[in-house]
Protein backbone atom coordinates (compact mmCIF):
# COMPACT_ATOMS: atom_id res chain seq x y z
CA UNK A 1 0.00 0.00 0.00
CA UNK A 2 1.41 3.12 -1.05
CA UNK A 3 1.37 6.19 1.53
CA UNK A 4 -1.51 7.89 -0.26
CA UNK A 5 -3.69 4.70 0.35
CA UNK A 6 -2.34 4.39 3.56
CA UNK A 7 -3.50 7.61 5.45
CA UNK A 8 -7.01 7.93 3.50
CA UNK A 9 -7.27 4.43 5.39
CA UNK A 10 -5.65 5.78 8.50
CA UNK A 11 -7.98 9.19 8.50
CA UNK A 12 -11.22 6.95 7.64
CA UNK A 13 -9.95 4.24 11.13
CA UNK A 14 -9.55 7.35 13.31
CA UNK A 15 -12.61 9.65 12.14
CA UNK A 16 -15.00 6.63 12.38
CA UNK A 17 -13.32 5.80 16.04
CA UNK A 18 -14.58 8.88 17.90
CA UNK A 19 -16.13 12.22 17.90
CA UNK A 20 -12.49 13.49 19.00
CA UNK A 21 -10.39 11.17 16.19
CA UNK A 22 -13.22 13.15 13.27
CA UNK A 23 -12.87 16.34 14.72
CA UNK A 24 -9.11 15.40 15.14
CA UNK A 25 -9.44 14.49 11.37
CA UNK A 26 -10.93 17.66 10.20
CA UNK A 27 -8.45 19.93 12.22
CA UNK A 28 -5.04 17.90 9.59
CA UNK A 29 -7.26 18.13 6.53
CA UNK A 30 -8.01 22.32 6.90
CA UNK A 31 -4.69 23.04 8.51
CA UNK A 32 -3.29 20.61 5.89
CA UNK A 33 -0.80 18.95 8.42
CA UNK A 34 1.20 16.26 7.12
CA UNK A 35 1.06 12.70 8.63
CA UNK A 36 2.84 9.80 7.73
CA UNK A 37 5.55 7.07 9.97
CA UNK A 38 9.19 8.06 10.73
CA UNK A 39 11.69 6.30 13.11
CA UNK A 40 11.94 7.71 16.72
CA UNK A 41 13.05 7.26 19.51
CA UNK A 42 11.88 4.03 20.76
CA UNK A 43 9.97 5.70 24.20
CA UNK A 44 8.39 7.75 21.53
CA UNK A 45 4.33 6.15 20.08
CA UNK A 46 4.09 9.15 17.62
CA UNK A 47 5.29 13.04 17.57
CA UNK A 48 4.38 16.25 15.83
CA UNK A 49 7.05 19.09 14.58
CA UNK A 50 7.34 22.47 13.69
CA UNK A 51 5.98 23.02 10.37
CA UNK A 52 3.08 21.16 10.91
CA UNK A 53 3.47 17.32 10.68
CA UNK A 54 2.86 14.38 12.30
CA UNK A 55 4.44 11.02 12.31
CA UNK A 56 3.64 7.47 14.28
CA UNK A 57 7.06 6.05 15.04
CA UNK A 58 7.76 2.89 12.78
CA UNK A 59 9.55 1.07 15.19
CA UNK A 60 6.37 0.76 16.96
CA UNK A 61 3.68 0.71 13.92
CA UNK A 62 3.68 -0.01 10.45
CA UNK A 63 0.71 0.92 7.81
CA UNK A 64 -0.87 -1.99 8.67
CA UNK A 65 -0.70 -2.31 12.32
CA UNK A 66 -1.89 1.62 12.51
CA UNK A 67 -5.07 0.51 10.90
CA UNK A 68 -6.04 -1.77 13.74
CA UNK A 69 -4.77 -0.85 16.90
CA UNK A 70 -6.99 1.82 18.69
CA UNK A 71 -3.53 3.05 20.63
CA UNK A 72 -2.24 4.24 17.08
CA UNK A 73 -5.44 6.14 16.74
CA UNK A 74 -5.54 7.72 20.23
CA UNK A 75 -1.81 8.95 19.42
CA UNK A 76 -3.36 10.77 16.52
CA UNK A 77 -5.96 11.90 18.49
CA UNK A 78 -3.11 12.89 21.06
CA UNK A 79 -0.56 14.77 18.79
CA UNK A 80 -2.93 16.83 16.84
CA UNK A 81 -3.86 18.12 20.43
CA UNK A 82 -0.39 19.57 20.56
CA UNK A 83 -0.92 20.94 17.20
CA UNK A 84 -4.11 22.07 18.16
CA UNK A 85 -2.61 23.92 21.74
CA UNK A 86 0.64 25.96 20.18
CA UNK A 87 4.18 25.43 20.18
CA UNK A 88 4.25 27.33 23.51
CA UNK A 89 1.39 25.39 25.36
CA UNK A 90 2.36 21.61 23.72
CA UNK A 91 5.89 21.89 25.10
CA UNK A 92 4.80 22.14 29.00
CA UNK A 93 3.58 19.59 31.14
CA UNK A 94 0.03 21.49 31.04
CA UNK A 95 -0.45 20.94 27.71
CA UNK A 96 1.47 17.14 28.05
CA UNK A 97 -1.66 16.32 30.78
CA UNK A 98 -4.03 17.67 28.53
CA UNK A 99 -3.02 15.94 25.92
CA UNK A 100 -2.85 12.51 27.56
CA UNK A 101 -5.97 12.70 29.49
CA UNK A 102 -7.56 13.40 26.13
CA UNK A 103 -5.83 10.66 24.82
CA UNK A 104 -6.09 7.78 27.26
CA UNK A 105 -9.39 8.93 28.31
CA UNK A 106 -10.65 7.71 24.81
CA UNK A 107 -8.44 4.65 24.77
CA UNK A 108 -9.87 3.33 27.68
CA UNK A 109 -13.45 4.28 25.97
CA UNK A 110 -12.66 2.58 22.62
CA UNK A 111 -10.61 -0.69 24.81
CA UNK A 112 -13.26 -0.74 27.60
CA UNK A 113 -10.14 -1.69 29.42
CA UNK A 114 -8.55 -0.99 32.79
CA UNK A 115 -5.35 1.10 32.20
CA UNK A 116 -1.73 1.00 34.40
CA UNK A 117 -2.06 2.55 37.15
CA UNK A 118 0.14 5.22 36.86
CA UNK A 119 -2.30 6.18 33.76
CA UNK A 120 -5.12 5.71 36.02
CA UNK A 121 -4.31 8.51 38.55
CA UNK A 122 -3.06 10.91 35.85
CA UNK A 123 -6.69 10.82 34.86
CA UNK A 124 -7.59 11.35 38.23
CA UNK A 125 -5.47 14.84 38.06
CA UNK A 126 -7.30 18.33 37.23
CA UNK A 127 -6.12 19.82 34.71
CA UNK A 128 -4.95 23.09 36.12
CA UNK A 129 -2.03 26.02 36.68
CA UNK A 130 -1.50 24.15 40.08
CA UNK A 131 2.19 23.48 40.23
CA UNK A 132 2.00 20.43 42.69
CA UNK A 133 -0.74 18.90 40.22
CA UNK A 134 1.62 19.60 37.25
CA UNK A 135 4.53 17.92 39.13
CA UNK A 136 2.65 14.95 39.98
CA UNK A 137 1.80 14.47 35.91
CA UNK A 138 5.39 15.06 35.41
CA UNK A 139 6.48 12.06 37.62
CA UNK A 140 3.35 9.67 36.34
CA UNK A 141 4.33 10.15 32.55
CA UNK A 142 7.80 9.59 33.36
CA UNK A 143 6.98 6.44 35.32
CA UNK A 144 5.10 5.13 32.49
CA UNK A 145 6.78 6.66 29.70
CA UNK A 146 11.06 6.25 30.96
CA UNK A 147 13.17 9.02 31.64
CA UNK A 148 14.37 9.35 27.80
CA UNK A 149 10.16 10.32 27.24
CA UNK A 150 11.64 13.31 28.55
CA UNK A 151 8.66 14.69 30.37
CA UNK A 152 11.41 16.07 33.31
CA UNK A 153 12.50 18.31 30.89
CA UNK A 154 9.64 20.19 29.78
CA UNK A 155 8.43 23.57 32.21
CA UNK A 156 5.51 23.23 33.82
CA UNK A 157 3.78 25.86 32.23
CA UNK A 158 3.80 27.26 28.74
CA UNK A 159 7.44 28.80 28.93
CA UNK A 160 5.89 32.28 28.90
CA UNK A 161 3.85 31.56 31.47
CA UNK A 162 6.34 29.57 33.47
CA UNK A 163 9.32 32.92 32.81
CA UNK A 164 6.08 34.97 34.62
CA UNK A 165 6.44 32.65 37.64
CA UNK A 166 9.78 32.36 38.19
CA UNK A 167 9.97 36.76 38.07
CA UNK A 168 6.72 37.10 40.18
CA UNK A 169 6.21 33.70 42.24
CA UNK A 170 2.54 33.79 41.71
CA UNK A 171 0.57 30.59 40.45
CA UNK A 172 -1.85 31.13 37.30
CA UNK A 173 -5.00 29.94 37.92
Amino acid sequence: MNPTEWRELYFQKVAESSEEGAEAVRFVREKKVRVGMRRARKHVGAFWMLGKSFYLNTIHYTMESALINPRAWTLFVHEVRHLQQGTLTAMSVYGELDAWQYEFRLLKRLTGKTLKPELEELLTLPLSFDRVTLKKAQQLMTKFAGFWYGAWSLPLYPIHKEIMFWVTRKQYD
